[in-house]
């Protein structure tokens, strides 16, 4: 399951499906640095919405909640990715990389 799949999934409520709204609400963007193992060792925010900055917090609260991601360690490093938010007006929110 590709990361973004397994934070929607850790995440239902707090998420939605289909196309993103116009015009969206905010977009964060994090920079996820794993563990060998899965586990998440640093979220670093990439973009700051200028707008509705609490939406930062709970994109890294979705990780989080996701997190043990799939072990990593067989891969070369750095085990880093980084993930768009897209958040609509009632704060839910759908990962870039799933549009």
């Amino acid at each position: 399951m590709i990361a973004a799949q397994r934070i929607v999934a850790a995440s239902r409520s707090a998420s939605y499906d289909g196309v993103p709204p116009e015009p969206l609400l905010a977009i964060p963007v994090l920079e996820i640095e794993l563990n060998g193992d899965g586990s998440v060792r640093r979220v670093s925010v990439m973009r700051q919405p200028s707008q509705a900055r609490d939406t930062v917090q709970l994109a890294i609260d979705a990780v989080h909640r996701a997190a043990p991601f799939a072990e990593v360690s067989h891969l070369p490093k750095p085990w880093k990715f980084t993930e768009v938010f897209l958040f609509a007006d009632d704060r839910r929110f759908k990962p870039r990389s799933l549009d």
